[in-house]
């Protein structure tokens, strides 16, 4: 309940033009990219660290949820007020607030956009290498609060691997540095490990240490089709095994490519599954040699055809394709349930093939692409909201798959997070003892539960 104690006292903090309880305002605030929605009681632009800071001490006292939230492009519902309270909107902290290439790291405060980032780096050969599909709009506190990765993450790693450091400020409203600006540390325990895909449950960034790497001055993609998944799923193996670490390394299966035959203006060739993989290096030559090592093994597994793109522009045009797959979903005129279960790389074809199996049993279209090189894949179930069986078959599909996935070894989530989308699953890969020890550092540091409450089944 927003009194009006709360309400003068949050206007004092940021100042009118800082605060809403506009109805416009709170629906928009109310959902994310998820399905999930919760309407909010209020919300404020924050635009320093002491703002922050005060916000949350009066939320503490009076016991009120606070949202943290960028520009609210996740997927599990981690920016959705479950329980109403205050949106917390970081977008306009947006400051790059140091580049220092000799040391390699950059200083952002959480609402900068990824793009812009790396818009700031380009001109001095360096990148942010994470790469999550929404990097258009969404912000570096967002990527840090569900630890993304991104189609680069098979050789780069996820967002985790580049945070050298963090300022975050508690649920009290006390405010701590952790973390280092050098490339190791092992001074103490490591809390900004902890607070990188804490999904802001444990305290809300307001500066953010970032490692960063050299661009690679080249770069060179392939595409390979199978007439089997088992092919495709042994070829991911063979290539992760190999010397050749690719930069990228995606598969689509039978569903995704007569979607995109069906949708795409470009020409994609029939198949059972599709390979997408690229190379990056220091010069053509080498990412060359890389690139025809890879395809030697693609072809000693029976890959039916493999094709090289011949420019630049017709690899960005194979990587476009790739990226707008959850767009073009929702040509289909279904509804889908995108998921981004992960499993070690060599349970890949036992988890497709039961995929199948799952689909079948329910009654139910599953659609598999994603991260191949890290065993990410992004299970999407399409459905028919109007469909009384579909309705009755979802849920007990999403946790069929994420069973498949903790048996496998796997885990429910390798980038989005757990937010409430997978809440209900947390039991599946972590035991009791674990998700104990999560809640009680929960109470620690957030003892009335005000920091995004309802997430993470915490």
């Amino acid at each position: 309940m927003m009194t009006d104690r709360i309400k003068n006292n949050l206007v004092k903090i940021v100042g009118p033009n800082n605060y809403t309880e506009k109805v416009m305002d709170l629906v928009a605030y109310s959902y994310d990219g998820s399905t999930f929605s919760g309407r909010p009681d209020c919300a404020v632009w924050v635009k320093t660290t002491d703002q922050v800071s005060q916000v949350l001490s009066l939320a503490n006292r009076e016991k009120t949820p606070v949202i943290p939230r960028g520009a609210g492009t996740g997927i599990s519902g981690n920016a959705v007020p479950a329980e109403g309270g205050i949106v917390l909107d970081i977008t306009r902290m947006n400051k790059i607030l140091d580049v220092r290439i000799g040391d390699r790291l950059c200083v952002v405060q959480p609402g900068v956009v990824y793009n812009v980032l790396q818009a700031e780096l380009e001109p001095h050969g360096f990148f942010f290498p994470p790469d999550p599909a929404s990097g258009k709009v969404c912000t570096l506190g967002g990527n840090v609060a569900t630890n993304a990765g991104g189609l680069r993450a098979a050789k780069y790693g996820a967002t985790r691997d580049f945070v050298l450091g963090l300022q975050v400020v508690l649920a009290s409203g006390e405010v701590m540095r952790i973390g280092a600006n050098t490339m190791k540390t092992s001074s103490g325990y490591d809390l900004t490990r902890l607070f990188v895909g804490s999904e802001g449950t444990l305290g809300v960034f307001t500066e953010i240490t970032l490692k960063i790497a050299p661009r690679p001055a080249a770069r060179a993609t392939a595409l390979s089709t199978f007439d089997s998944v088992q092919k495709a799923a042994e070829a991911i193996c063979q290539i992760m095994y190999s010397d050749v670490t690719p930069s990228t390394l995606e598969y689509l299966d039978t569903s995704v490519i007569e979607m995109l035959q069906k949708y795409s203006n470009t020409q994609i060739p029939p198949a059972k599954a599709i390979l997408l993989v690229e190379t990056d290096g220091n010069s053509r030559a080498d990412v060359s040699e890389q690139l025809q090592r890879v395809v030697r093994l693609l072809k000693r597994c029976q890959a039916l055809e493999v094709n090289i793109a011949r420019s630049e522009e017709e690899a960005e045009g194979l990587w476009q394709v790739r990226k707008s797959i959850p767009a073009m979903m929702g040509s289909t005129g279904l509804s889908f349930m995108p998921e981004d279960i992960t499993v070690p790389m060599s349970r890949i074809s036992d988890y497709l093939e039961k995929c199948r199996d799952i689909s079948r049993k329910r009654g139910l279209l599953i659609l598999n692409f994603g991260h191949a090189g890290d065993g990410n894949f992004h299970t999407n179930i399409l459905y028919d909201p109007s469909n009384s069986s579909h309705m009755d078959q979802l849920e007990p599909a999403r946790y069929d798959l994420h069973r498949l996935a903790c048996e496998l070894g796997g885990t429910l989530s390798g980038e989005h997070g757990i937010g409430m989308t997978k809440a209900g699953f947390m039991h599946l890969e972590h035991d009791a003892v674990s998700l104990g020890v999560m809640r009680r550092l929960k109470r620690v540091l957030d003892p009335n539960n005000i920091l995004n409450p309802g997430k993470l089944v915490l």
